[in-house]
């Protein structure tokens, strides 16, 4: 029988492996915490996912400040989030709440005008969202163009706390009519009409917060009720910056009747949508959509397209906001349903990061390995170098010795030497200029 023979080993040269994973690691591990680090700084940066309720301040009920909060609800509805409509006592009353971090509250209808004293650093403006006259009906035969005609007369100005009753009385103190014979009277809407009509009162100031629009043209209907012209519109608007003027057309209330008989010159704030600074950005986007939807459209006292804008009054616009009025619905929100393109944008957001360091950082690695692997054979050329330098000395033989001694310890250390199988080529040329070396010495 024939043994069979085993094929001849190649001697080793060096210790040969695929990868060496002592330098991979010595390469890879910087990179990957750089990646990490990059990856924990993205997260934590990152804002939460979107809540799936929020609070708005509307109103009393029945005004149109609460009707038009139902209508933002509904449309919000439609993305999954909830929008909790509250019954308030107006725009100051929003304000108070919305300043006060123990109340429970996200955005509301705030007046312009009306944020004189109060502690506004932590609220934001998503914008004005529709104008708001103001409006003063008054009892008699005599023409009333200018408050300052109705000193000394019984005037109802809307209860404490609502948006009416602050701003009848910067119109008072802009006529230093504050104090005085005239009598102030803190009639909701309701009650002032019904003062108004029973011959009560002589004057009121009502604002689309506390009156509806029937109401408005109901009470241009009664003998002996008109509305007043302010024609001082252009002085009150520099007196007090965040009025507007406003134009109401003749006819406007009734076509049929003709009322009002003439154009009426008015004066009146924006209402803004004022939000805490830490309202999610997709709430915020959600919010404007319905404000467009809603207040886009042409009305008695706006063009088509005029609202919502990026109005600053007494409060600073979110940058969230502006962007939203630069570039519109994000790309994501329109294709997809809210939750879902909510969850992509938080995902993209990881992972764009990510990809711009570990795409440059896989490009690096692989020449950073390979210099590090030659490295670990090159250094071993300049041992060579120093020994040959020491043979053209004519060293005596206790100094040939030592030199061959060192020799023989490059020989060790180069065959021990862990180098992957692809530099197994210069590795094998390393031990021939040994080898030479060595022959030269002898």
């Amino acid at each position: 029988m024939f043994k069979s023979k085993k094929s001849p080993q190649p001697p080793p040269a060096g210790r040969l492996a695929p990868v060496v994973w002592r330098d991979l690691l010595v390469i890879g591990v910087p990179v990957l915490l750089v990646t990490t680090l990059v990856a924990w700084l993205t997260v934590k940066f990152i804002g939460p996912a979107p809540p799936s309720s929020m609070v708005l301040l509307a109103g009393p009920k029945e005004s149109s400040y609460y009707n038009i909060a139902g209508r933002y609800a509904k449309i919000i509805e439609r993305s999954g989030v909830q929008l909790r409509v509250v019954e308030t006592e107006g725009a100051q009353d929003n304000l108070r709440r919305l300043a006060d971090p123990k109340v429970n509250a996200d955005v509301g209808f705030v007046l312009g005008g009306v944020a004189e004293g109060a502690d506004i650093s932590n609220l934001m403006s998503l914008g004005s969202v529709f104008v708001q006259p103001v409006l003063v009906f008054y009892r008699g035969k005599e023409t009333v163009e200018r408050i300052s005609q109705l000193e000394g007369k019984r005037l109802a100005i809307g209860p404490v706390g609502s948006g009416t009753h602050t701003l009848a009385m910067k119109f008072l103190e802009a006529n230093g009519m504050e104090k005085g014979p005239t009598r102030l009277l803190e009639l909701d809407g309701d009650e002032a009409i019904d003062a108004l009509k029973k011959g009560e009162i002589d004057a009121a100031f009502l604002m689309g917060e506390l009156v509806r629009g029937q109401v408005t043209r109901g009470l241009l209907k009664v003998p002996g009720i008109k509305l007043m012209n302010f024609t001082q519109a252009d002085g009150y608007m520099r007196r007090l910056k965040f009025l507007s003027h406003l134009t109401l057309p003749k006819g406007a209330f009734d076509l049929g009747q003709d009322l009002p008989r003439q154009a009426v010159d008015l004066v009146g704030p924006t209402v803004e949508l004022i939000a805490r600074k830490d309202l999610h950005p997709a709430l915020s986007d959600l919010l404007i959509s319905a404000a467009r939807e809603i207040h886009g459209s042409a009305g008695m006292y706006r063009k088509a397209g005029e609202f919502p804008a990026p109005l600053e009054r007494d409060f600073p616009i979110s940058e969230d906001a502006q962007r939203f009025y630069r570039s519109g619905t994000p790309f994501l929100y329109k294709k997809l349903p809210f939750w879902l393109a909510s969850l992509v944008d938080r995902v993209l957001v990881v992972l764009v990061p990510l990809v711009v360091i570990v795409i440059p950082a896989m490009r690096i690695v692989p020449p950073l390995y390979r210099w590090r692997v030659r490295s670990r054979i090159y250094r071993w050329y300049g041992a060579l170098m120093a020994l040959e330098r020491d043979m053209l000395d004519h060293p005596t033989p206790e100094r040939k010795e030592e030199i061959l001694k060192r020799l023989d310890e490059i020989r060790e250390s180069v065959t021990n030497l862990r180098t992957p199988l692809a530099f197994a080529d210069q590795l094998y040329v390393l031990r021939e200029h040994i080898n030479g070396v060595h022959n030269r010495l002898h």
